[in-house]
């Protein structure tokens, strides 16, 4: 039951009827909404007063259309656009699934029931692979004040036991610059400095616990290496296709036109492609020496590297090396 002032009320208690209870197929009459205003408030109304309200909801900029009855048109997000914010929810490997189960919660209440009743399924066909550390939301949260404060951080960094549980890294704490805090193939990263170091440092969230904020103000980013010129995501997200820290630098190889997509895929579209004989291509592109070492390892049957001879002479060693496993 509402109070007093529920009179006052009725256009914002019509306005979430029509948000819970109607869309463009299921379309509210005036006494659907005074059924409902009675049963959901305790609130009797007459027919009257349902529609000046919601003609002067229309004047305030919603979106609700009379045909064949009132549904509210537009929202806030589209049922598409919330199944795909709920699909990368569940796909996280950054929070529990205790965490991404309250948060879908949250996001299905921009929606009406009929959506609701749609996903429930999704609710219990959740990956498991979510992350057991409990405090990820915590540790955002304080991160992300210390970016806005321009303070250096200190927390405990976890790893996994041969136990299957986590457990410290390290007895010491790690201090570090924080700058910004990015998604790449569903684990969430921290971009920062180690002190002891002048270049890029990474962390993955989910990993990080007991988050500090310090006194001390954190380097400024023109003094580290790789962010002079500030941080760019979408380029560091392709140079770093596996997340390994040290320098980018220019590589060469040979491949078929079939790899194209992957290649873009993996590195985007900042290549340089040559033609070649036949089907054969020739791809220039900037990347981390660690992790274009791995993503070659894993394309090695369809790629050549051709420079950096450093590269070919790893890759070389490990598929020798992998042969004496399996000879």
């Amino acid at each position: 039951m509402f109070g007093t002032g529920t009179k006052k009320m009725l256009n914002m208690l019509i306005l979430e009827i029509l948000r819970e209870y109607s869309d463009s197929e299921h379309r509210l009459l005036q006494k659907d909404i005074i059924d409902l205003l009675r049963t959901n408030y305790g609130m009797d109304c007459e027919r009257r007063s349902i529609k000046n309200n919601i003609i002067s909801l229309r004047e305030m900029g919603y979106d609700i259309v009379l045909e064949k009855g009132y549904y509210l048109k537009t929202r806030e997000f589209t049922d598409a656009e919330l199944r795909l914010l709920i699909d990368c929810v569940f796909t996280s490997g950054s929070i529990t699934d205790k965490e991404a189960h309250q948060l879908v919660e949250k996001l299905e209440k921009f929606s009406n029931k009929y959506f609701k009743s749609h996903v429930t399924h999704i609710h219990s066909t959740s990956s498991g692979r979510n992350a057991e550390n409990q405090k990820v939301m915590d540790s955002i949260a304080t991160i992300d004040t210390a970016i806005s404060k321009g303070k250096k951080i200190s927390f405990s960094y976890l790893q996994y036991g041969i136990d299957l549980k986590l457990h410290a890294k390290r007895d010491m704490r790690y201090v570090v610059s924080p700058y910004q805090m990015i998604n790449n193939k569903g684990k969430y990263f921290l971009i920062g400095n180690y002190g002891e170091y002048d270049g890029i440092s990474h962390y993955r969230l989910d990993r990080i616990t007991d988050v500090e904020i310090l006194n001390e103000n954190r380097k400024p980013m023109k003094s580290v290496k790789g962010l002079e010129k500030g941080f760019n995501i979408s380029k560091f997200i392709s140079e770093h296709v596996y997340m390994y820290s040290g320098d980018s630098e220019r590589i060469k190889l040979r491949t078929n036109e079939n790899m194209i997509d992957t290649i873009i895929d993996s590195f985007g579209k900042d290549i340089r492609i040559e033609l070649g004989e036949g089907s054969d291509v020739f791809v220039s592109l900037t990347c981390n020496q660690n992790a274009f070492f791995f993503w070659a390892m894993q394309y090695g049957q369809k790629i050549e590297v051709l420079a950096p001879e450093s590269i070919r002479e790893r890759l070389k060693q490990a598929a020798l090396d992998a042969y004496k496993k399996y000879s």
